[in-house]
This record gives C-alpha cells, sequence and structure tokens, in this order.
C-alpha cells in the first residue's frame, strides 16, 4: 500500500489524470467509429516528430538556465540548413544530413551569442530568452526576403523575391528516415523513433560524463559547483549551445516527417508546446530526465491528436482545427503554470 502511494506521489495527480484521460479516448475510440490503430499510428507519428524538439530542453533545464524560450534560435538555425540544402540540390538522405550538418554552424553561433546573453541576466533568463526567441523570428522574417537563393523549388513565383511561407521537401528527403530504414510507413515512424533513441542515449550517457555532472551540479546548487572549481558561465553557455543545436536538428526532423520547411512566422509557435510536453511529463524547471521527455511528448501529442477526433465523430462536425487550438494553449497554459512540473504532485 505504501508503495503505491509513494508512485502515486512520484508520478503526481495531474500526470496520473491526463493519462487516464488519454486512456479513456483509446478505449472509447472503436464505439464511436475511430479505427484504433490509425489513431495510435497518429499518436506516434506526432511523437516521432516533436521529441527532439523536447529533447532540447533538457541541457538548459539541467544547468540551471531554464526552460528555453529561446528554442527558436535553434529552429531558425535549423531552416537555414534546410533551405541551403535545398538550393545546393541535396536530396535523399545526403540532402537530410547536409541540412543537419550545415545547421549545425548557425546553432553552434547563435547558442554562444545565447549564452552570453543569458549569463548577462541571471535571474531572469526566461524573460529574456522568449523575447531573444521572438526576436530572431522578426529578423529571420526579413532575412528570408533578403538572402540571395534561386532555387525555383523555394522562391516566390513570376519573379517574386524572397522565400515562400512553405517549401516543399517532397523531392528532397520526405520520410528519408524511415525509407533509410526500409520502413516508409504512415503507422509507425520508426526511423524519428530510432533517431530519437540514439540522440537520448546520446544524452544520457553526456550526463554521465565530466563535463555532464559538472552541468548537473550547476543546475542544482551553482554556489556549491562553483566552490568545487565549476566555471559555471563556461558550462552555461554549452548547456545553451546543446539546445540550440538539439533544436536545430529536431526541426530538420520535423520537416522530413511533415513534408515541408515553414518559414518566416511559423517558429513562434515551436517553444511552448515543447516546453509544455516535457513539464507535463514530469520535469521542473531546474530538473528533468529522458523519461519527462518520453511521457511528456507522448501524454501531449495524444491529447492533441485524439481530442479533436474524439470530439468530431461525436458531434458528427468538423471542429479539428478550433479545438487542437483550445486543447493545444489549454495545456501549455496549465503546464507553465507548475512551478515543480506536472509530475510533481505539488
Amino acid at each position: 500500500m505504501n508503495n503505491i502511494k509513494t508512485m502515486l506521489k512520484n508520478a503526481g495527480w495531474p500526470r496520473i489524470i491526463i493519462t487516464l484521460f488519454l486512456l479513456s479516448m483509446y478505449i472509447v475510440s472503436p464505439f464511436i467509429g475511430i479505427n484504433l490503430k490509425s489513431a495510435l499510428g497518429d499518436t506516434l507519428v506526432r511523437f516521432g516528430m516533436n521529441a527532439i524538439l523536447v529533447l532540447s530542453l533538457v541541457p538548459m533545464i539541467q544547468s540551471g538556465t531554464g526552460l528555453n524560450f529561446g528554442m527558436p534560435l535553434g529552429v531558425e538555425a535549423g531552416l537555414l540548413g534546410a533551405v541551403i540544402s535545398i538550393e545546393m540540390g541535396l536530396s535523399g538522405f545526403v540532402g537530410f544530413a547536409g541540412a543537419i550538418i550545415i545547421s549545425i554552424p548557425f546553432a553552434i553561433l547563435f547558442g554562444w551569442i545565447y549564452g552570453h546573453i543569458l549569463n548577462k541576466v541571471k535571474g531572469g533568463e526566461m524573460m529574456i530568452a522568449t523575447y531573444i526567441g521572438f526576436s530572431s523570428v522578426a529578423v529571420m522574417c526579413i532575412m528570408w526576403l533578403v538572402l540571395p537563393f534561386k532555387s525555383q523549388d523555394m522562391i516566390w513565383a513570376y519573379g517574386g523575391e524572397g522565400l515562400r511561407t512553405t517549401i516543399s521537401v517532397e523531392s528532397h528527403w520526405h520520410r528519408i528516415l524511415d525509407k533509410v530504414l526500409h520502413m516508409p510507413s504512415d503507422m509507425l515512424p520508426v526511423g524519428e523513433i530510432v533517431f530519437f533513441g540514439i540522440l537520448a542515449f546520446g544524452m544520457w550517457i553526456f550526463f554521465r560524463s565530466r563535463t555532464g555532472y559538472a552541468m548537473k551540479a550547476v543546475g542544482t546548487n551553482d554556489k556549491f559547483a562553483k566552490a568545487t572549481g565549476i566555471n559555471i558561465d563556461k558550462i552555461r553557455i554549452e548547456s545553451v549551445v546543446m539546445s540550440t543545436v538539439l533544436a536545430a536538428i529536431g526541426i530538420v526532423v520535423y520537416q522530413q516527417s511533415f513534408g515541408f520547411v515553414q518559414l518566416y512566422l511559423a517558429p513562434f509557435y515551436m517553444a511552448f508546446p515543447a516546453i509544455a510536453a516535457i513539464l507535463i511529463g514530469g520535469a521542473s524547471v531546474n530538473k528533468v530526465t529522458i523519461v519527462n521527455v518520453i511521457v511528456g511528448t507522448f501524454l501531449f501529442q495524444g491529447i492533441l491528436t485524439m481530442t479533436p477526433t474524439v470530439v468530431n465523430n461525436i458531434i458528427q462536425t468538423d471542429m479539428s482545427e478550433t479545438i487542437r487550438i483550445i486543447v493545444s494553449n489549454g495545456m501549455i497554459l496549465y503546464a507553465l503554470t507548475r512551478k515543480e512540473g506536472a509530475g510533481s504532485g505539488k
């Protein structure tokens, strides 16, 4: 009995309620005309698309630098890598890998500058990060119009200047991770999940290295870390760079699954769902595990996928987008009000 109470306390009632709500929608699905296999497949596809973006939050949380509301900075680096890859005419796995490789130097540069700024405003990181994230999107809206791209697959037609709002990767590297593994299935995104697993395992290994332990020490007690000789500012910058690079990789994976590169205002909407997911998974502003990433991403994307589908089938009216916006914003608002994370039990 005590073991059960301990498990419930560790899981936290909010996460238990969210899990039971999602489970109830899967159970009721067959009785209202929804294909359960297809519904679960949709959730897994969205999990594969978003998991690395959620994973990118881990280094900054571990170092005590806060929730990465500046994620759009890393996303913009990934978008730059993607459009440059397409401009170079790269396709297949080479195009996908090229997009990631090209994005990494941009992400390192952006993260290094971003980290230095956050070191100047300790205690107010999340507010400044939000400003930096929004500002980067505004700056890149101008850059997408003035950068000298020439590919007909990307620029506006009929002599227009600048890049289109949405660029298809269908002929370049759409769902390339599944194709590489010879599993082009819409039901189970094996490629994305395997790729996420490799990165997650790499991060698990990193946080058992000397630098990883130093990063966790800075996030847990920066005064103690300083007393042991750890360069706090350097560690914080390294965590920001890691988060920015992972966000860049995450958006390229997202694009190859989604089928499109979305520019201009699209990066505005990337940080908040990822942050909500990791908090719903049980993370807090200074403590997180890979399990929080996996659980939170599945729960968030599951609710986001299933709620509109179930409601539409019950009321026999297509309100998918309206319901999705309401549910998404509601979960984001709820998660951000949980100071210790949705799974804290507090």
